[in-house]
């Protein structure tokens, strides 16, 4: 009887257990979010990876795919690569990968792919969190607000027939100095013709239920500035502003980042 009884307790603990576990894995799920990270010019899916790591230990979803042309496929860099393209690149692993209520985040450049994604998937996005990003107008192309490095190293490449121009060191960006060999390493050439193309938005950004725009003024870029004006005259905008970091936040900042994501999104 004794080990009857025994017998029976080891098995309510152990489905006592099993049930615990189960409503633990339940509530995770529920809290799991999905992070689109989007990197800008010069750099990759790679910039993304402190974050990546962190908000991945939280137990999110994350995908920081490198754009056509840029990071892990600049093999793919060539003069038939427009601004569609890379917009095309976020609609189709969205679509592909089922995903839904994601948290889209795009950095720098991203600013311009992710605006021109967001007319085709707005309705599987739940929040937006720009991060020192471009926030184009329609019909605005890149060379309308292009920083005087990125001019000046645009015209010497098209001088020299070269698809696409040099990135700048990596002090340009960051204010870490010991990514800094890590991130020249990583940076590849921005292809010129996106530098051209023009953007057609009809405000389906606007239509987004979260927005969050990020300013890290250390980084000169008067378009920029124009974006965090905007977004703090509507009330519909989040505004942070960290005067701590370089342009690269995510590399810079990386736990500051997750952490806002994790809470903003």
């Amino acid at each position: 009887m004794s080990f009857s009884l025994s017998r029976r307790a080891a098995m309510a603990g152990a489905s006592a257990l099993a049930l615990l576990a189960n409503r633990q894995a339940a509530a995770q799920t529920a809290g799991r979010k999905t992070f689109l990270l989007v990197h800008g010019a010069y750099h990759g899916g790679w910039c993304w990876k402190f974050v990546t790591e962190i908000l991945e230990r939280n137990g999110h979803k994350v995908y920081a795919p490198s754009l056509t042309g840029n990071g892990d496929r600049t093999h793919l860099l060539s003069k038939d690569v427009t601004l569609d393209t890379q917009i095309t690149d976020i609609v189709n692993l969205v679509k592909w990968e089922d995903l839904n209520n994601i948290c889209l985040v795009a950095h720098s450049f991203g600013g311009w792919p992710a605006s021109g994604a967001l007319e085709h998937i707005h309705e599987r996005v739940s929040s937006i969190v720009w991060l020192d990003a471009f926030k184009p107008r329609n019909g605005e192309r890149p060379l309308d607000y292009i920083s005087d490095f990125s001019r000046k190293a645009l015209e010497e490449a098209m001088a020299r027939g070269e698809l696409g121009r040099k990135p700048p060191p990596a002090k340009t960006y960051s204010l870490v100095e010991k990514h800094y060999g890590w991130i020249d390493a990583k940076v590849t050439a921005q292809l010129n013709a996106l530098t051209f193309n023009t953007i057609a938005l009809t405000g389906k950004l606007d239509t987004i239920a979260k927005k969050t725009f990020i300013r890290a003024p250390k980084y000169p870029q008067a378009a920029f500035d124009r974006a965090l004006a905007e977004c703090r005259a509507d009330k519909s905008w989040q505004t942070f502003v960290n005067e701590d970091t370089g342009h690269d936040v995510m590399i810079d900042r990386p736990e500051w980042v997750a952490d806002l994501l994790m809470k903003v999104s």
